[in-house]
């Protein structure tokens, strides 16, 4: 199994979705279900299909974050970049490209990224190209969309 890199925040929530999911969705979810097949026959219960599908999904999340949960790799909040130097998932970084604004954005595993909170995966075209480099080192990212050069401006 491979490691799937969380903060400790993104971890425990996580960790809360997986109990609200275990704990109050199943049983909203099996209420659904017990309404919906005394409503009748079950073959044409437009609801009765709708919780069944709902009752598959929480089953199916469930069973991701088991497993999402149980390889997690905790990074620590600053990253290890301040005792190696090197960008790694966990680094805080600012780059520049071109005469565009710095950019300023947090290295995280694939599951928790969310751009808008500026939090990048590790797994993303900038995050995969920048992590290893330095400050000051000029990284060329390789996206689907061309090829562009970014300057690492700051990192912690």
């Amino acid at each position: 199994m491979t490691s799937n890199f969380l903060t400790q925040e993104g971890f425990q929530k996580l960790q809360e979705e997986l109990d609200h999911l275990r704990t109050t969705k199943r049983m909203e979810v099996a209420a659904r279900l017990h309404e919906a097949m005394e409503g009748g026959e079950l073959i044409e219960n437009a609801e009765y299909e709708a919780a069944k599908n709902e009752q598959a999904f929480v089953e199916g999340r469930i069973q991701e974050l088991d497993v999402l949960l149980a390889t997690a790799q905790i990074i620590e909040k600053n990253g290890k970049a301040k005792k190696s130097d090197a960008i790694q998932v966990g680094s805080k970084v600012t780059i520049k490209e071109g005469n565009f604004e710095p950019e300023t954005f947090t290295i995280v595993g694939a599951a928790e990224a969310n751009p808008r909170e500026g939090k990048i995966s590790n797994e993303s075209p900038i995050g995969k190209a920048i992590i290893g480099h330095h400050v000051g080192d000029a990284v060329k990212v390789e996206t689907p969309g061309g090829t562009y050069n970014v300057k690492i401006i700051k990192a912690s």
